[in-house]
């Protein structure tokens, strides 16, 4: 053990009479602890919330569509076989979107008709998933009315609910009356199941039916509006993008799961950051307290310094001294705020015991998500601030003058 470091562990523990300088470094390692643990546990929960939602999305949206310019494809199952010889792509699958009318009695909401294969659908979307009393193959069958499947919301704004009667109001067609009015297209539809996908904007607009249904009501024929991709690599969208329109040539156009949430990942992202450099100021303050542990400490140990000095120590050795124990505080104190944050991150997540209202917030639980590279950002920014705030007071230490320390003892 080194000079400095048997001088320095030693000041740490103080004596009887200096009593008062120990509990202050228990309350420094104590703030700093806290701040980190402050730190885990808000980051953890950010990092689940944005986890929570993307898995959300993704398993309501393909992650890529691939669309004509001209509004339709026409020959779309030589289109998909040409999409899914691209490196990456691992399922493809017809689809068809449009706004419509729901009409269930007297109730009426508009809603986005999303017409789906549904012996492919399942390969591209996790939407069976969210999917209630029922699978994706009810759309198919050959009943009479043909099914639907509601979004949660929607059901109740239109009161229809699984074995109900909906009619589904086409934007597209229609019969002339006498008088020249235009009377919209209907079909009728017979709820067979419900979905909860868990994001509000989707549980009240959208309406799933088979692709074949959707073609009538839409008048397309054989068409469809796109294709939807799977891929192996959700953060490699863009360049697997760029693939499949060399793949299909001019006349198409892409759209990634990015692209459609950019603006609401970027949101998330800077809250993160924000939050991160408001918790940096936990530990600031617990900074300070190591600030003035160390100023205490030096007042108290002036004549030890002295005395060191005299017997040879040099300035640099009477900083590293003091530089030593306000690390010795910070890091301690991150360990011990990163084992309760794991402790506590642990505890959210197994038990659940912090409830949200389920009428304001689209989970009932906070989701938990500990990250390495999130622990170890803050393991580095607290040990960092730490240091940092060795520099003054262990500066200080070192610029003590022996003779004047002394001369009256």
């Amino acid at each position: 053990m080194s000079f400095e470091v048997f001088v320095g562990l030693r000041y740490l523990r103080a004596r009887r009479k200096q009593a008062f300088i120990s509990v202050i470094t228990f309350i420094s390692i104590a703030g700093v602890m806290l701040g980190v643990m402050a730190m885990m546990v808000v980051l953890a929960v950010m990092t689940g919330f944005g986890a929570d939602i993307k898995s959300k999305i993704l398993g309501a949206n393909a992650h890529i569509r691939v669309m004509s310019l001209t509004g339709k494809l026409d020959k779309h199952d030589e289109v998909m076989t040409r999409i899914e010889a691209v490196e990456g792509v691992e399922a493809t699958a017809p689809f068809i979107y449009s706004q419509v009318m729901l009409r269930c009695g007297s109730r009426v909401s508009g809603a986005i008709l999303r017409g789906i294969d549904p012996s492919r659908a399942g390969r591209v979307v996790e939407l069976e998933k969210s999917v209630k009393d029922t699978d994706l193959r009810a759309l198919g069958g050959p009943d009479v009315p043909p099914g639907i499947i509601l979004g949660k919301e929607l059901s109740r704004l239109l009161m229809a609910f699984t074995g109900d009667e909906v009619y589904v109001v086409s934007p597209v067609g229609g019969s002339l009356t006498p008088m020249g009015a235009r009377i919209p297209y209907m079909k009728k539809f017979r709820v067979v199941g419900l979905f909860d996908s868990g994001m509000y904007d989707y549980d009240t607009s959208f309406a799933y039916v088979s692709i074949e249904s959707a073609r009538q009501i839409l008048r397309l024929g054989q068409s469809v509006h796109g294709i939807e991709v799977k891929v192996d690599d959700i953060y490699s969208v863009t360049k697997i993008s760029r693939s499949v329109l060399d793949r299909l040539g001019t006349g198409y156009w892409t759209q990634d799961w990015m692209e459609m949430n950019k603006n609401f990942f970027s949101a998330l992202k800077l809250e993160k950051i924000v939050m991160f450099i408001i918790l940096v100021l936990i530990i600031l303050v617990a900074a300070f307290n190591i600030i003035s542990t160390l100023i205490m400490m030096v007042m108290e140990k002036t004549k030890d310094i002295a005395i060191l000095k005299s017997m040879g120590a040099t300035s640099k050795s009477v900083m590293k001294i003091f530089m030593l124990d306000g690390l010795v505080i910070g890091v301690v104190g991150t360990i011990f705020g990163i084992m309760g944050g794991s402790v506590l991150c642990f505890l959210l997540k197994r038990y659940e015991f912090v409830k949200l209202p389920s009428d304001v917030y689209y989970i009932s639980t906070l989701p938990v998500r500990v990250q390495v590279f999130d622990v170890a950002l803050i393991a580095l920014s607290a040990i960092a601030i730490s240091f940092l705030a060795t520099l003054y007071p262990s500066y200080q230490a070192s610029r003590l003058d022996p003779a004047a320390a002394i001369r009256y003892e």
